[in-house]
């Protein structure tokens, strides 16, 4: 063999050899990439060739699938209360990736999770029968903080305090997710859904973090218990009214002159909810003690798992004075959500101890076998001692009894709450958030709530934590406590 065709059986050998790991790139690699790409329709037509598993709140599927018309999508999802439900379920569209519960088990409600595979499955390639998700939701519970909450724009949490479990998660307006199912109408629904400036598609209950305002005054007065700084919440504070912010000219002032603020307890701070107290409390305990409170209640973790994934909850970082003594009143850079705060209430109820909140119960197979108990599977961490607590919780059963916070207090329930009214906007401009943190206890049974009040059609007068969004905590405790 001359050194020219020598020469030219090398390179077609390599060629071959480049052809065949192509090909073999291709078929494992790239195959597998284009299947799951979620442009491909043939994922889809796989989806919904059957009917899905169910979201099961209460003992009842608030979910359900209905047969198409027409078209290579046999079925389509469809929702009972869809939008009482739409903070916890959220959707699942022919057209759009699914979201809340639909997204996170997407695979267990369509069938293609392994756990769900019988041998015969794995034999026949036959997409198994699919599973259900039983979630932690009272329906009671979640009714009456949406009736309550009603055409006002905001949110509630409620968790039971011993087992974590989430009872109610609501997010008004909301929105029926049985509007974005079909894939011929949800292209309207959805560009309708996105104009809207309510944004009913926001979950704000888990994924909206706003200035707390004065609820975080129990986050700074479980920091100075717990620090030494004060030994009880009846000790006098060394705190002038009106408190001068650090390094500046500015005086902090309270939304009730009259109040008795100037050294005020923490009880009596928290009752008449003096800004002068917790201002000057937060810069004499320093921005890291307070922040590494707030991270122990949840604040700043950026995988808080529900088991849907809320926004962090944020205690910021690298202030002067000025601006500590601002988060002290949970202004300046201080974000949380409903469920954060609801924890806060939840951790102070249960004896300094906070259980992992969670919405899902457990996760059947078709014949309602257990794949995970998430009950049996929560974590628990001290988060202040049982005696600031024990204390905490009487100074926030004097809020409701005798302070900012009486539009809670509920005949043979025990009731301890903490009003905000946080500034929003440049120069407080906008229409205030109302919020309302609370636990209550009656018959040995309790409740953890939290509220916010973005937007109502009250007067700018008479926005406040004790006006908008206690009543609705009321209504929830209420309701989980009936029995």
């Amino acid at each position: 063999m001359n050194k020219t065709i020598r020469r030219a059986s090398v390179f077609t050998l390599v060629l071959v050899f480049a052809l065949l790991i192509r090909a073999t790139w291709v078929q494992f690699y790239d195959a597998q990439a284009l299947a799951d790409d979620k442009d491909n329709r043939r994922n889809a037509i796989r989806t919904y060739a059957e009917p899905l598993g169910n979201i099961i709140v209460g003992g009842r599927s608030v979910t359900g699938s209905a047969p198409t018309k027409n078209g290579d999508l046999k079925y389509r999802r469809t929702y009972q209360d869809g939008a009482l439900y739409a903070a916890v379920t959220g959707y699942a569209s022919q057209a759009y990736a699914p979201t809340q519960l639909e997204g996170i088990y997407q695979d267990l409600l369509d069938g293609t999770d392994t756990r769900l595979n019988t041998l015969m499955d794995t034999v026949t390639g036959k997409r198994a029968d699919p599973g259900d998700v039983i979630t932690t939701i009272d329906p009671d519970v979640q009714k009456a903080a949406y009736d309550a909450l009603g055409t006002k724009k905001g949110a509630a949490v409620a968790i039971d305090p011993k087992t974590g479990r989430i009872l109610a998660v609501v997010s008004t307006p909301s929105y029926d997710p049985s509007t974005l199912t079909d894939a011929n109408t949800a292209g309207s629904a959805w560009k309708k859904l996105n104009a809207d400036p309510d944004k009913p598609l926001t979950n704000r209950a888990l994924r909206q973090p706003l200035p707390p305002g004065s609820t975080f005054k129990l986050v700074v007065a479980a920091a100075a218990l717990e620090d030494g700084l004060y030994s009880t919440v009846d000790q006098r504070t060394k705190s002038p009214d009106p408190y001068t912010l650090p390094g500046t000219t500015t005086d902090l002032s309270n939304e009730n002159p009259s109040a008795p603020c100037e050294d005020a307890s923490i009880r009596t701070a928290l009752q008449y909810s003096c800004n002068n107290v917790f201002a000057k409390m937060a810069v004499d305990l320093g921005q890291d003690k307070v922040r590494s409170m707030a991270e122990k209640f949840g604040f700043n973790d950026s995988e808080q798992d529900v088991p849907v994934r809320a926004y962090p909850s944020v205690y910021p970082s690298d202030m002067n004075r000025s601006s500590t003594a601002l988060t002290g009143i949970g202004q300046y850079d201080v974000t949380a959500t409903p469920l954060q705060m609801a924890m806060v209430s939840a951790a102070l109820a249960n004896g300094g101890t906070l259980v992992s909140p969670h919405m899902v119960s457990r996760i059947t197979d078709s014949g309602g076998d257990v794949l995970k108990n998430y009950d049996d599977s929560t974590s628990t961490r001290r988060i202040v001692s049982a005696s600031t607590a024990g204390q905490l919780q009487s100074a926030m059963r004097t809020v409701v009894e005798d302070g900012t916070g009486t539009n809670a207090q509920i005949p043979g329930v025990t009731v301890g709450g903490k009003t905000g009214t946080a500034q929003h906007g440049e120069n407080n401009s906008k229409t205030p958030y109302a919020w309302f943190t609370s636990y209550g206890e009656a018959g040995g049974k309790e409740v953890a709530v939290a509220v916010v009040v973005e937007q109502s059609d009250a007067a700018r007068s008479e926005v406040s934590g004790n006006g908008l969004a206690a009543p609705v905590a009321k209504a929830v405790m209420e309701a989980a406590l009936k029995n």
